[in-house]
């Protein structure tokens, strides 16, 4: 499962941005029941990866959470580095749950291990499309994909 949260609580409670949510909707994703919510050390505690936008939001999740300093990467910090690991050496790829959670913790580990210590790249970070136009939301859009993508081939047979 995939959850969100923002590290401010300005929109808790609130539907999802419109544009957002075409894109969303564009890509076939799924809005129904989507409310806004605020990040809290239960939720990073209960995740075994942790995405961010920019690489002052992977500081905040941090700082709340210093243990999850190894699964929590900016967005495209994650990606680039994912590029880099061997995942044929990773546990076999099957489509059963516990399969997918083993190869998936096994990753992040990877991941983890290319890092090494090493501080993100201000190009990782993903551009804050909110108030701007559907344009920019599309681009940002595109880029979640660039990661997202690979990382769920990575995980699924």
């Amino acid at each position: 499962h995939s959850h969100s949260a923002g590290t401010g609580g300005w929109h808790a409670g609130e539907e999802m941005n419109p544009p957002a949510a075409r894109q969303v909707l564009g890509r076939g994703g799924d809005v129904d029941g989507f409310a806004a919510r605020k990040l809290r050390s239960d939720l990073i505690d209960a995740a075994d990866l942790v995405l961010t936008a920019t690489a002052d939001q992977q500081e905040y999740v941090v700082a709340l959470r210093p243990d999850a300093a190894g699964r929590t990467f900016v967005l495209g910090e994650f990606g680039r580095l994912l590029a880099t690991v061997d995942v044929a050496a990773l546990p076999s790829a099957q489509a059963t749950p516990d399969a997918v959670y083993a190869r998936g913790v096994a990753l992040v580990a990877a991941v983890d291990a290319a890092r090494q210590g090493t501080a993100s790249l201000h190009s990782d970070d993903l551009d804050d499309p909110w108030g701007r136009g559907d344009q920019c939301f599309s681009r940002v859009a595109d880029e979640i994909e660039e990661t997202v993508h690979p990382l769920a081939s990575a995980l699924l047979p």
